[in-house]
């Protein structure tokens, strides 16, 4: 079967270009040993070792700076999260040398979240994300409806398929490479083995909190039941008959294995009081729809429209987070909500100041309703706001207002 093009390798292969190192960061089986391995047999990175080998990963074990010392460079050093000690192994062997790209490391756990090691490695490792299969790398398409929003320039389609049918399949097989072929049933087992291999093999290597790999288990099935929901953790404690601080503890432990998300919140001083507390979000719909018993005919289903929203918010909020790693603009998403009860699901904010707005309705036509946060947004920043958008399940691409349209869903990977 044919490789899929992934959209972040040119951003990939700049960072080890310009940088001493460069770590590929993702969840598990998204597709990083194999990223890694095109870069190795373009002879970009010539070398590689994987500490899922029991061999190397005893001997990067034992002796971290003698392992660092030895191995043949330039060198990949996959799945680094097994082997933390080598981090500052890697530190002291890029400070003696200002050779670019003498690393590419990739790991399941974002162990650049601790302090220690962030505090040990700035200006020496450039981060790239990995995330699964975008719909467009899937279609093996390249699209950035990012860069199109912001530049004030939605794209205008017509005729696209209607209602929530016409795209379930998609939004319940998720973009994992080893899941998104397979069978609702296949897809089940699958991530079963999926998340237990992670509950027992990454989350030890992670963090210094002890975690019950039961508890943590329920705990990512009650997220992926409330995704795109605040993150109030004492909700979710006593649901789980734990306290706050320890599923706060839990929770940073699923983000640093990229399972969960936290989408933070923004402000800019617009007025009224907006919530300081931050979305959760499961990281694949694939996933998500495995741990909450949803099938394509189950999102499709006329009485699931709460169900359906959730997804749907997830499967579009992850998608514009990918397209984040690749699209030619530097930006960064949020979400908007104040206590007059105005909201926007996603804010795109780019490095330059600019503001784009997209709202996510599961239906396949809109109303007004769905424009009250954007109109907010696009009356208090002015020619900062560039695009509002209301995504939905509709054919054509509609405006509604003053820079504000209602775009179909297909636009995410369709431009």
């Amino acid at each position: 079967m044919a490789l899929i093009d992934r959209h972040v390798e040119p951003e990939l292969e700049d960072a080890l270009g310009s940088s001493r190192a460069a770590a590929l960061l993702g969840p598990r089986q998204c597709g990083k040993s194999t990223l890694a391995k095109q870069l190795q047999a373009s002879g970009l990175v010539p070398n590689s070792y994987s500490l899922d080998d029991e061999s190397v990963r005893a001997a990067a074990t034992s002796d971290p700076d003698g392992f660092v010392a030895d191995i043949d460079k330039p060198a990949i050093i996959d799945e680094v999260q097994r082997a933390p000690g080598l981090l500052l192994a890697i530190k002291q062997a890029v400070d003696s040398s200002d050779e670019r790209g003498q690393f590419l490391i990739t790991g399941s756990a974002n162990l650049f979240a601790s302090k220690a090691v962030a505090d040990a490695l700035p200006g020496r490792v450039e981060y790239v994300n990995l995330w699964p299969f975008s719909q467009d790398e899937i279609d093996g398409a390249r699209s950035s409806l990012v860069d199109a929003l912001l530049a004030g320039a939605p794209p205008h389609l017509k005729e696209a398929p209607v209602g929530r049918a016409a795209h379930a399949d998609r939004i319940v097989r998720g973009g994992f490479p080893d899941a998104w072929r397979r069978s609702d049933k296949q897809r089940a087992r699958y991530f079963s083995s999926y998340v237990q291999a992670i509950l027992s093999r990454d989350l030890p290597s992670i963090g210094s909190i002890k975690s019950d790999g039961d508890k943590m288990r329920q705990l990512l099935r009650l997220l992926a039941a409330r995704s795109g929901n605040l993150a109030v953790f004492s909700n979710l404690g006593s649901e789980l008959q734990l306290d706050d601080k320890t599923v706060k503890g839990y929770v940073s432990l699923l983000e640093q294995l990229f399972l969960v998300h936290s989408l933070r919140p923004w402000s800019r001083n617009l007025g009224a009081r907006h919530v300081k507390t931050p979305k959760l979000l499961l990281t694949d719909t694939g996933l998500m729809s495995a741990l909450i018993g949803a099938d394509a005919h189950r999102y499709a289903a006329p009485d699931q429209g709460a169900l359906a929203g959730m997804l749907l918010e997830t499967f579009v909020t992850m998608e514009l987070i990918k397209q984040v790693g690749w699209c030619e603009a530097q930006a960064e998403l949020y979400f908007y909500r104040d206590n007059q009860q105005r909201e926007v699901d996603v804010v795109i904010e780019s490095a330059t100041g600019d503001v784009a707005g997209v709202e996510i309705k599961a239906a396949a036509s809109t109303d007004r309703s769905a424009l009250k946060g954007l109109r907010l947004l696009r009356d208090k920043l002015g020619e900062r706001f560039k695009a509002g958008v209301v995504i939905y399940a509709g054919a054509n691409t509609l405006q509604l207002d003053d820079r504000i349209w209602a775009l179909p869903l297909q636009a995410l990977w369709e431009q």
